[in-house]
């Protein structure tokens, strides 16, 4: 089975799980599941908060969330040569909810999730792709996540090219 098929029937069985109670992580995934999020450079908690998301809500789908997967896999593979980060971005060093970039409420707060999120590097309490980051995206162009994961990437460090590819995206 090829990774994204793996990762489509482990999200269906993971609903499946959440929907008959089960909300504990060290009963959610197999040691194969756990060995498999590894490969991809996920993380438990990450995968368990899409699932949990969209049972209680409908969003995101199961494809959005393959698709952010895609994104931070194909950095862990490519930028990282598939080693962990060690570092955590914790909750408290995010930026607040009411910061702003070149006028955007909120932009700080998602873009350092997103550069976290391509390296590995979120605290379990963090999410990318939680319901204020898709707010926040929806709001400046409907810009999917994995696209704004994408974008990041691209960008590096310049976040004046952020800006720039936002305001593209709502004009």
């Amino acid at each position: 089975m090829i990774w994204n098929d793996y990762f489509l029937t482990l999200f269906d069985s993971c609903c499946a799980s959440y929907r008959g109670g089960v909300r504990q992580l060290e009963k959610f995934y197999t040691g194969e599941d756990r060995a498999f999020l590894a490969t991809i450079g996920y993380q438990t908690r990450e995968f368990f908060d899409f699932v949990e998301d969209y049972c209680e809500t409908g969003d995101p789908s199961a494809s959005t969330a393959l698709l952010v997967a895609a994104v931070r896999r194909d950095y862990f593979l490519t930028i990282q040569k598939g080693v962990t980060s060690e570092r955590q971005l914790t909750v408290e060093e995010l930026p607040s909810f009411g910061h702003q970039l070149e006028g955007y409420a909120y932009l700080p707060r998602i873009l350092a999730k997103a550069r976290a999120k391509l390296r590995g590097e979120l605290d379990p309490d963090v999410m990318f792709g939680c319901g204020g980051d898709r707010n926040f995206l929806r709001k400046h162009g409907s810009i999917p996540p994995a696209d704004f994961l994408r974008r990041v990437w691209a960008v590096g460090d310049s976040d004046a090219k952020l800006v720039a590819w936002i305001k593209s995206q709502t004009a």
